[in-house]
């Protein structure tokens, strides 16, 4: 049974923790309203950029010209696995179930034969990953040291996938990240962005989806497309570590909460341990004091 010493000790070091979990869930508050303006604010973006692919691939619909973004390489070989979590822990399970995600899809494709390449974007993929998958990462992008990632970030990652594209190292681009729903809720998401997986929309060739409305384009379709379609890269990796950041200052939040909440109930099961033994120790100085007193 440990002594009143060492219990007080671990009762003042129970509520250090604690001051310092709820510091961390008031700051991780504090950023999560702008992490989460930033993240709704660039979603309209994101899928405006994807409708009007969508309505500008069109052109290319039955045609062997189509962009190699657009179309694909005509094989599904190799796969590159775009893995984006935090660089950083203490937040749940956000960063493993991001991880887990993409593990399953890589389980996935090599059980049918597939090569798989791993591209991991913050520290804590990357060590989570590397004890399965140590001899398929072949980059690792850490952005630790910068305080607040923006679009120069996403078009630098963009950029290394479009280049490894470009020299043939992959056929199948899939970019994995968590979508912010709220406090409690950050969905793992996968989504395919080489070859270009376009929404549908309604309406005539050339068009968008409101109805009556014609749209020209200057030089032409064509054009623009192969302009949009690597810009479409970086604004969807740029979304990714928007939601990203949403998703992890939400689970830190969370995280914290309840780990303020559990150090106040161990602080509580220690005080009540630390009293009765203080009790009993004190009734024991009592008896020997009454013992000693009826010997006399």
């Amino acid at each position: 049974m440990p002594s009143l010493k060492d219990l007080k000790n671990r009762i003042d070091s129970v509520k250090s923790t604690q001051k310092i979990t709820k510091a961390m869930q008031m700051v991780a508050a504090a950023k999560l309203r702008r992490a989460q303006d930033a993240a709704e604010a660039a979603r309209p973006y994101a899928e405006r950029m994807g409708r009007v692919l969508a309505s500008l691939g069109a052109v290319y619909e039955g045609q062997t010209n189509a962009p190699p973004l657009l179309a694909g390489t005509g094989r599904d070989q190799t796969h590159l696995l775009i893995v984006a979590t935090g660089e950083r822990g203490l937040a749940g399970g956000f960063n493993s179930s991001i991880a887990r995600l993409a593990r399953d899809h890589a389980n996935r494709l090599l059980s049918e034969g597939k090569t798989v390449k791993i591209l991991t974007v913050g520290r804590k993929g990357h060590d989570i990953l590397r004890r399965q998958f140590p001899d398929h990462i072949i980059d690792t992008v850490s952005f630790r040291e910068i305080k607040q990632v923006g679009f120069a970030q996403a078009n630098q990652i963009a950029q290394n996938v479009l280049a490894l594209f470009a020299a043939g190292e992959f056929d199948v681009a899939t970019l994995f990240y968590a979508k912010f729903g709220s406090v409690v809720s950050q969905v793992p998401t996968a989504t395919q962005i080489i070859p270009a997986r376009l929404e549908t929309v309604a309406g005539a060739e050339g068009q968008l989806a409101a109805p009556g409305v014609i749209y020209e384009y200057e030089p032409n379709e064509e054009a623009i497309v192969e302009d949009l379609l690597p810009r479409n890269i970086s604004v969807q990796i740029f979304r990714a570590l928007l939601e990203n950041g949403a998703s992890f200052y939400g689970a830190q939040m969370s995280a914290m909460d309840n780990a303020t909440r559990n150090a106040g109930e161990m602080i509580n099961a220690l005080q009540l341990s630390y009293n009765r033994q203080r009790q009993a120790q004190i009734t024991k100085e009592l008896i020997e004091i009454i013992s000693g007193a009826e010997a006399l």
